[in-house]
């Protein structure tokens, strides 16, 4: 995979002769081949480590899912003993309790957002979101059409590609 670099070249640009251009290039390629070979060491060391641990990791994850599960169920059935005052409990070993989570919308038994968007134009009509803003995508995907292609300079807007530049080292033997 080649780098790409987009940059405007100055008035303070240095000479460059072919034999330093060969030079940069074998550096940059020897620079990627060795970036290969020290990723590829990496994951099969990372890939080593998780192995080895994978299956204590695997166990004490079912022992956390089994006590948070008796733990859940004793709250609950002893909720209102419990958290009569408090919304939490501790212990020796940890706070057990319960949390309000973000507040949501949920539609009502036999109701859709479709019907909820009807009532909300006559009743709520302030609780309607309307965006518009230019689809760029489209006008991108059609700006060779010539419904859309002699109209862009006339509302402002041009098509622009940089040129960027890029370096596809040669691949490992």
């Amino acid at each position: 995979m080649g780098l790409l670099h987009s940059k405007r070249i100055t008035s303070k640009t240095i000479e460059v002769n072919s034999t330093q251009f060969e030079d940069a290039m074998a550096r940059y390629n020897e620079a990627t081949q060795r970036e290969i070979e020290l990723k590829q060491m990496l994951e099969n060391e990372v890939n080593e480590l998780i192995s080895k641990y994978s299956q204590e990791l695997d166990a004490i994850a079912q022992i956390k899912q089994a006590s948070f599960g008796l733990a859940h169920t004793y709250c609950l059935l002893n909720k209102e003993t419990l958290f009569s005052k408090r919304r939490s409990i501790g212990t020796l070993y940890g706070i057990a309790g319960f949390r309000l989570g973000t507040p949501r919308l949920k539609t009502l038994k036999g109701s859709n957002w479709a019907n909820i968007l009807t009532a909300l134009k006559e009743h709520l009509p302030t609780y309607i979101r309307t965006i518009e803003e230019p689809a760029k995508d489209l006008l991108l995907a059609d700006r060779n059409k010539e419904t859309v292609a002699p109209l862009l300079y006339s509302i402002g807007v041009q098509v622009v590609q940089d040129e960027l530049f890029y370096i596809e080292p040669q691949k490992a033997a």
